[in-house]
């Protein structure tokens, strides 16, 4: 079972690299480009049999460290 896991900042939190990204396109002529937050992934292989069950692991996995969440906000995909 493959857990997919998606990190971002939260709505409000200043994202310097989403700036940065941003400038660049803009400099390369995508002046349609409003704005860009940028994220990461994270793909988890587990052994768990269970997708409810490996949903609960890996939610516990991005409270414990994936993830910070006084800033970042996550989302979880498991694909069996």
């Amino acid at each position: 079972m493959k857990a997919i896991v998606n990190v971002f900042l939260k709505n409000g939190v200043l994202d310097s690299q989403g700036k940065a990204v941003l400038h660049a396109l803009s400099s390369h002529g995508f002046e349609s480009v409003k704005d860009v937050r940028v994220g990461k992934q994270i793909i988890i292989e587990l052994s768990e049999t269970d997708e409810n069950v490996a949903k609960e692991k890996v939610a516990h996995m991005c409270e414990e460290l994936l993830a910070n969440t006084v800033i970042e906000d996550y989302e979880i995909e498991i694909q069996a």
